[in-house]
């Protein structure tokens, strides 16, 4: 038996947490610069209008959209033309008014943009533009394509 026993350190050795909050803060902002926000799935199609005269709207944050287009239905279908706002296909033509009413309220900025099918009924097109009149929101913008 050996006379000389062997000494332990007192101290335990860790993962050095200093850093840590760094760390998750790097993180955190790589997270927020790389994200894309979530797009809206159409369920209708839009088969956009030729235009010559076209203006680039630069402020997107302040763009509400309208899509009127016949309606995509299961196995490469389509149905009659409906009215969508951000995920929703709208059932009642009033509830236009509410709706924009309400987003209008949130940005008094706000302009509505009309993504209409080239094909749509041009009917559904007026109703919709008397409820955006009903809801105050006059800043009315039509989206085309450039006619090359």
């Amino acid at each position: 038996m050996s006379k000389f026993k062997k000494k332990q350190a007192g101290t335990k050795q860790g993962v050095p947490t200093s850093a840590m909050p760094d760390v998750v803060f790097m993180l955190l902002i790589f997270f927020m610069v790389t994200t894309v926000l979530r797009e809206v799935e159409l369920q209708v199609q839009i088969e956009y209008a030729q235009a010559e005269n076209i203006e680039k709207i630069e402020e997107k944050r302040l763009v509400s959209y309208i899509y009127i287009g016949p309606e995509r239905l299961s196995g490469n279908r389509l149905g009659e033309t409906r009215v969508q706002i951000d995920d929703g296909l709208i059932e009642d033509m009033g509830e236009i008014r509410n709706i924009m009413y309400d987003k209008l309220m949130e940005e008094p900025r706000m302009i509505v943009s009309l993504r209409v099918d080239q094909d749509s009924e041009f009917g559904i097109v007026t109703d919709v533009q008397q409820e955006l009149r009903h809801a105050n929101a006059l800043r009315i913008n039509y989206s085309t394509r450039r006619d090359i």
